[in-house]
């Protein structure tokens, strides 16, 4: 089940599904930035009631944001709600949200990091793609976000299929801290495994997806391609055993390929690293592994359809990316 796409004049809902918008981290001018850039997409942008609630865990009550977000399911006037950020906490709410109202009411839910939770239960409940792309605060970036527009626009304004290419530059999330951040050549596409695969994209922030395992919410993973990125908490061995706890969920045996995203430089993770930790899985010798890619916790980012179909051709001459249907 498809969402309607996104036209000038459509309303974006900004809901805090996890952490506030108050968070002391983030600067008004970062808040200011993110409206001027929705609206410069002819975007019209309301925000929830409880949007600016703010408690001792940066977040606020279960019932404020389910009360947002349900508001914002049956308005008919919203088209998409953008989450305000990631956090830690998601995952509270997944036994409180009216899937029934969600099928009734398709629209466009797009966040990610700790949203991975929602996105991928909404998926696995009410078979409606869902998207793993910027949050409100990403709108608020002055570094890369011309690429992050780009990829934004073509999934969720366009219904045709389109091809992903490699950023120019990238740089990591900690940018809202750093008075002066560098941007950092982007050297493309690392190719661990050739092959060539079409399937399902499922998956999102790593360690996310793992609390959903064993659970209702976590998506069957037959058939698909799994897109996988952790944060600068996430460290080589850390990664690792996330990973291999994926790949003991049951059907894995029946995934397509592996694109992973970009690591942040706090992890420590080099390419050497990664590849060493692909190979040594024997689970994964056959299928296609690509890494490095624009979307989680670096900048810029890729808007990527949960339950939406990918072709991959993993080729030490060259890759393509095809984003089929979304």
């Amino acid at each position: 089940m498809f969402a309607q796409k996104l036209k000038k004049g459509d309303e974006v809902r900004i809901v805090a599904l996890a952490r506030s918008m108050m968070i002391p981290s983030v600067k008004d001018e970062v808040r200011n930035l993110a409206v001027e850039n929705l609206h410069n997409l002819g975007l019209n942008v309301g925000f929830g009631k409880h949007a600016y609630e703010i408690d001792e865990f940066n977040s606020s009550s279960i019932e404020s944001r389910i009360q947002d977000f349900h508001e914002a399911i049956v308005d008919e006037h919203v088209n998409c709600i953008l989450a305000v950020t990631g956090g830690f906490n998601s995952n509270q709410l997944l036994k409180y949200i009216d899937y029934d109202l969600i099928k009734r009411n398709p629209k466009i839910i797009c966040g990610f990091s700790d949203i991975t939770a929602i996105s991928n239960a909404i998926y696995a409940k009410t078979g409606l793609v869902t998207y793993s792309g910027p949050d409100f605060f990403t709108f608020g970036d002055r570094l890369c976000l011309d690429y992050s527009l780009e990829y934004f626009r073509r999934c969720l304004f366009s219904e045709e299929q389109f091809e992903i290419k490699p950023s120019l530059n990238w740089g990591d999330e900690e940018k809202f801290n750093v008075p002066n951040p560098m941007l950092i050549k982007n050297e493309g596409f690392l190719v661990i495994n050739e092959g060539e695969m079409e399937g399902i994209l499922i998956g999102g922030n790593q360690s996310t997806v793992n609390l959903l395992q064993g659970t209702e919410f976590m998506p069957d993973i037959a058939g698909s391609i799994l897109f996988l990125e952790d944060d600068s908490e996430a460290h080589p061995t850390t990664f690792d055993r996330d990973l291999q706890s994926i790949i003991h969920l049951p059907n894995f045996d029946k995934v397509k390929g592996l694109i992973i995203g970009r690591f942040q430089k706090a992890t420590k993770m080099t390419n050497d690293l990664l590849i060493k930790i692909i190979k040594s899985k024997k689970e994964l010798e056959k299928l296609p592994v690509i890494a490095n890619f624009d979307f989680g916790h670096t900048c810029p980012m890729l808007t990527l359809p949960i339950g939406g179909r990918v072709r991959i051709v993993s080729s030490y001459l060259g890759s393509i990316i095809e984003i089929i249907n979304h």
